[in-house]
């Protein structure tokens, strides 16, 4: 396994967010962490990059390869963000800088692990954009984030993640904040970079509609613990906890509300 989280406890101004969350991915291996708002999915994915508030109390384990992770000193973590795992947030708008332009902040993963000059940064770059199909590549990447649409700053945002082509990638609600058209065609292109370059995912949702299209199996929070792990199929036929059962609920509903929209239920 490239990723085991064991036994994993988090506690924020004396709150335990997350209590004994423990998982683990393989390579290759797409996995989804769902629950609702407060059920300690995000708090599992930051402590995983060492990402957490100050103050934060971390205890339990989180292995990358066999390497302990909690209690790592920051200097060394760094060296994995971005290189051998990358994230995805939720809200483009605030993880990207809004004074540096659109090729810098994508190549800015490179120059730091890679140490390469301007020119060439800027040529991968470009490439990277056009790799997460922005469009005019060449021309985008001298833009500022205010500059482009909510959809095309998420491929930024995607862009920044893989350039360093990490072995795992995080993706927290990277579609929370889109329409449901460029919601489908971001998860068509998550999928379609992630198989491509045999990459994990662990991707973050609280909708199990979403997560069916991209993840093969699930671990389902509630207040900050484990109360059912299994493969996506199961979890649409025969889910065993009463938080599944309710997001599934969520998820038909949805799914018929779309239905509507287009006119097939009429």
């Amino acid at each position: 396994m490239s990723l085991v989280v064991d036994a994993l406890v988090v506690e924020i101004d004396g709150t335990r967010v997350v209590d004994g969350v423990s998982f683990a991915v393989d390579d290759g291996q797409r996995l989804g962490l769902i629950g609702e708002s407060g059920s300690g999915k995000s708090m599992t994915a930051l402590a995983i990059l060492g990402l957490l508030p100050d103050g934060a109390r971390v205890s339990g384990s989180i292995r990358w390869d066999g390497v302990e992770l909690v209690g790592m000193p920051d200097r060394e973590l760094a060296r994995l963000r971005g290189d051998e795992i990358g994230i995805v947030f939720q809200e483009p708008r605030s993880a990207l800088n809004p004074i540096r332009t659109i090729g810098r902040q994508i190549a800015e993963p490179m120059r730091i692990h890679e140490r390469i000059g301007r020119r060439k940064a800027r040529e991968r770059a470009v490439a990277e954009a056009a790799r997460v199909q922005l469009p005019a590549p060449e021309s985008i990447v001298d833009r500022y984030p205010h500059q482009l649409s909510g959809g095309q700053r998420q491929r930024v945002a995607i862009a920044m993640a893989l350039a360093g082509r990490p072995r795992l990638l995080i993706a927290d609600e990277p579609t929370t904040a889109l329409d449901v058209t460029i919601q489908a065609e971001v998860l068509d292109l998550l999928l379609g970079l992630v198989t491509d370059e045999g990459m994990s995912l662990v991707f973050i949702t609280h909708d199990l509609a979403v997560l069916s299209q991209v993840a093969t199996d699930a671990v389902v929070l509630e207040h900050g613990r484990v109360v059912e792990q299994a493969p996506i199929a199961t979890l649409l036929t025969a889910p065993a906890s009463p938080v599944t059962q309710a997001l599934l609920r969520d998820a038909t509903a949805t799914l018929w509300r779309a239905a509507d929209d287009d006119g097939i239920g009429s």
